[in-house]
């Protein structure tokens, strides 16, 4: 697959529009022989992030911005239908995103990926409000509480949501995990709300939560009882 000549078809298409265009961008993919999981995270997911780029950039209108995100999900969606499904992991993962449209595109190519790997799925998409989401965590019990493309204007209530889950007890053993969106264009950030695991990409992320189930945010992480441990430690 040539990969650097597909994305910038796919590109041309998807801002403007173009919907056979874009559809003949993934079947000359698929006949070069990238499988449906190759063409979601070597082609979408690039272009996906070019588009966004040079959105926030604002060297796109959002006339063209719109184009390229509800055209791409469309895609997401119909190339997801022929992913090889693999046997359960028995993990459980609520996922939530950023407000935007393109947020949820961004998580969706992710726990589509989560999906395909033996993942247990549930997605709310974004503008949930915390008291919800918390209340679906305590009343499930998820294995991981994946928050998947997020908006910068999100982290104060991110960090506040994953502060709620380690002081209740009943949800101590759930992972939160993070990617995509504002924490990958800030370096060190899912470190310094206390997310447990994070990942740039939704194939980077698949391969951390299969591999990384355990991980757990360290004490320094962790914002719940710092002001406490900074106070003895001056004392």
């Amino acid at each position: 697959m040539n990969t650097e000549l597909l994305s910038e078809r796919l590109h041309e298409a998807l801002i403007n529009g173009d919907r056979p265009a874009a559809r003949a961008v993934v079947a000359d993919a698929a006949r070069a022989g990238a499988t449906p999981e190759q063409i979601v995270t070597d082609l979408f997911w690039p272009v996906y992030e070019d588009v966004q780029k040079l959105y926030r950039a604002d060297k796109m209108t959002r006339l063209a911005h719109h184009f390229a995100t509800r055209l791409l999900r469309v895609l997401v969606d119909q190339t997801a239908q022929s992913f090889t499904k693999r046997q359960s992991v028995g993990r459980n993962v609520f996922a939530i995103c950023g407000p935007e449209d393109a947020d949820e595109l961004a998580a969706q190519m992710a726990v589509d990926l989560l999906e395909r790997e033996g993942f247990t799925i549930t997605f709310a998409g974004g503008g949930i409000a915390n008291d919800e989401i918390l209340e679906r965590v305590q009343e499930t019990q998820p294995d991981a509480l994946l928050i998947f493309a997020s908006a910068p204007t999100d982290l104060p209530n991110i960090r506040s949501l994953i502060d709620q889950i380690r002081e209740i007890g009943a949800c101590a053993n759930v992972q939160t995990v993070v990617g995509g969106g504002v924490f990958n264009r800030a370096e060190g950030l899912a470190a310094e709300i206390g997310a447990d695991l994070w990942a740039n990409s939704p194939a980077e992320l698949a391969q951390a939560m299969m591999t990384s189930s355990n991980r757990r945010a360290d004490a320094e992480q962790q914002t719940v009882g710092r002001k406490r441990r900074l106070k003895s430690q001056a004392a």
